[in-house]
């Protein structure tokens, strides 16, 4: 059992959090998470916690076997520590702390899962459903168009969720064919919009009459939420023959391979999805290399 006078959160991590948000410009969404991390923490060593300055190294070795005996994902696992090693950090720079108790500890290696990735015949299979459902007469009769629209911009240019949610209707360049995306880091970059995508959007803003503020609103003319997106998604997926689960980063991961299929560079496809780092975008070079064995396989007549 949690000690039931465990403080929530002590003032070291209300001014990190503080920090964060106001210095980092770290997403709503990033704050969350390192919350949920150092609670985790914190929750484990139940009665033990005697505060974060007199954690030792050994502890948190303690910490991370127990996690790893849990078969908890390297991903999230790797996770945690991120937030507990950027917390201590900012104790040290911030707050005279001597050392970090997480600096030196040993990580496992991340695994290296190649991305899943739709064909263009599911992809396509996606985009059509929305306009071809019959209409819920219990919801607003554009919100399909909106379904439509989300997707196609989703597919049309690689956006993170959270930057699709963050989009308002001033972010769309009509002229230009372009769209002006808030990242990691509140970098911004401009992302260029297929004729699809564009027509879906000017259509949603007809119907919905959209005119500022929010590009994708709600059902009671709010800004979208994350939780939205994720039901809509598994709303149509019921409707295609698409075999796996689908997320906002699989059409991401969609979106890359396909232009890398095409030909696209390396570099003008991490400018697209705004990696700060060429390694990461390097990924779906591997998954470009396994989709041409995969053909080689099927079609050569002594593969």
């Amino acid at each position: 059992m949690r000690n039931a006078s465990l403080p929530i959160m002590d003032p070291d991590e209300t001014a990190f959090f503080t920090f964060m948000g106001t210095e980092k410009n770290a997403s709503p969404r990033t704050i969350t998470n390192y919350q949920n991390s150092l609670g985790a923490y914190r929750c484990w060593r139940d009665d033990k916690f005697a505060g974060w300055r007199q954690a030792t190294a050994d502890d948190f070795r303690d910490y991370l076997f127990s996690l790893m005996k849990t078969g908890l994902k390297r991903a999230t696992l790797r996770l945690r520590f991120a937030a507990l090693r950027s917390f201590y950090k900012y104790l040290v720079l911030r707050h005279g702390l001597a050392r970090s108790p997480v600096a030196d500890i040993q990580l496992p290696k991340p695994e290296r899962g190649l991305p899943v990735v739709l064909t263009l015949a599911q992809i396509n299979e996606l985009l059509e459903i929305p306009l071809h459902l019959p209409p819920d007469k219990k919801s607003p009769a554009w919100l399909p168009v909106r379904d439509a629209a989300i997707l196609e911009l989703f597919y049309s240019c690689g956006l993170r969720i959270a930057e699709l949610l963050a989009l308002n209707v001033s972010d769309v360049d009509f002229l230009s064919d372009s769209v002006r995306v808030t990242g990691k880091g509140s970098k911004q970059r401009i992302i260029p919009v297929g004729g699809p995508a564009v027509t879906a959007i000017q259509r949603y803003r007809q119907q919905a009459a959209v005119t500022c503020g929010p590009l994708f609103l709600s059902k009671r003319r709010t800004r979208i939420t994350q939780q939205a997106v994720d039901l809509l998604l598994k709303k149509y997926l019921k409707h295609t023959s698409i075999p796996f689960d689908i997320s906002p980063h699989k059409l991401r991961h969609s979106f890359a391979t396909h232009l890398l299929d095409a030909g696209a560079d390396l570099r003008s496809v991490q400018a697209l999805l705004g990696h700060s780092s060429l390694s990461t975008t390097q990924i779906y070079t591997h998954v470009t290399k396994e989709r041409l064995k995969q053909a080689y396989d099927d079609a050569h007549p002594r593969a």
